[in-house]
């Protein structure tokens, strides 16, 4: 009859094993001195982690060019973070491919020593955003919750939470956490032509938006620093060829010859941002120099200030209502 039991006690204990396996567990801290970067991840499991982002890219804030106004302010407010003193929230919008995460990577690499350490956040997951501040909150280091590519469809709870972890909580925020989040959108949700038809007016002329709209408007009112990244010229574009290219060894000779390729690599891909020239340089500078291509003297017709805009792009400031 002992015996019996004893088997039951196992079998009961190893079925609750599984069960709590399964389980989703607390957020446990990392090993926050083996690296400045983590990344948030959910298995299956529904357990949470922070795994350690072990290769880094190298990023400066001197390889970015033509960003000098954006660049001065996040390393601004970067620095005051670090620094202890009050900073804000920052939501940086505009053109794709204008260096608005590696502008974030470069201040990484910056503040680093500072004790700056970062953790990125898929917008999937930003729900678990109160346990990642319930583990970083009381630390020394500063933290930086990156989310890359930000935006919502309706109805999205990661929304919600965000909202609360920017200023919508009883609880006050973490000092030593602050939120940097990119997106193409400068409210972060998609916005309806029969949105128009809330706004109300009064008799003086005054326009006030309905409640769906203060609704989206909320959220990016949160983040304190707006910051806007614009599509490049094609000065500021042949700009950016040459660092890059310059970076990777490139001599200033063979530098000033790939100006008419750099074109060509622009207009078949329809873009002249900083992404579009960091993979040109990458394929010019790995070439050998006797197989690079040679572009015919037509394309200097592209060279003449404002002559090569691209399918869909001008030089004017993007809109960001969408």
């Amino acid at each position: 009859m002992n015996e019996k039991f004893e088997r039951l006690i196992d079998r009961a204990e190893q079925l609750l094993a599984r069960i709590e396996s399964v389980l989703p567990q607390p957020l446990t801290a990392p090993d926050w001195g083996q690296t400045v970067a983590w990344r948030y991840r959910k298995r299956s499991s529904g357990h949470g982690a922070l795994e350690a982002i072990k290769y880094l890219g190298v990023m400066h804030l001197a390889d970015l060019k033509e960003i000098d106004g954006q660049k001065e302010k996040i390393q601004r407010n970067t620095r005051q973070f670090v620094e202890g003193q009050p900073a804000n929230n920052v939501l940086l919008t505009g053109s794709r491919g204008t260096g608005k995460s590696s502008l974030i990577r470069a201040c990484l690499n910056e503040y680093a020593p500072q004790g700056l350490r970062l953790i990125e956040v898929d917008k999937a997951d930003l729900t678990d955003l109160p346990d990642i501040v319930d583990i970083v909150t009381g630390r020394p280091e500063k933290f930086i919750v990156f989310c890359d590519d930000l935006s919502f469809d309706e109805g999205e709870s990661g929304y919600k939470a965000l909202k609360s972890v920017l200023d919508g909580s009883v609880a006050a925020s973490a000092p030593n956490l602050l939120i940097y989040a990119t997106s193409n959108r400068r409210h972060l949700l998609p916005e309806y032509m029969k949105e128009n038809l809330s706004y109300t007016h009064t008799d003086d002329g005054e326009v006030h938006p309905g409640e769906v709209v203060e609704e989206k408007i909320s959220l990016s009112e949160r983040f304190g620093l707006w910051v806007s990244f614009y599509p490049f010229s094609q000065e500021e574009y042949l700009t950016i060829v040459a660092q890059w290219l310059s970076s990777f060894g490139v001599s200033q000779e063979a530098i000033a010859a790939a100006k008419p390729a750099s074109l060509v690599w622009a207009l078949e891909r329809g873009s002249r941002s900083g992404r579009v020239a960091y993979q040109f340089a990458r394929d010019y500078a790995g070439t050998d120099s006797a197989s690079r291509p040679v572009v015919a003297p037509a394309i200097a017709a592209y060279e003449r200030p404002g002559a090569a805009v691209l399918p869909g792009e001008g030089d004017q400031a993007p809109d960001h209502s969408t």
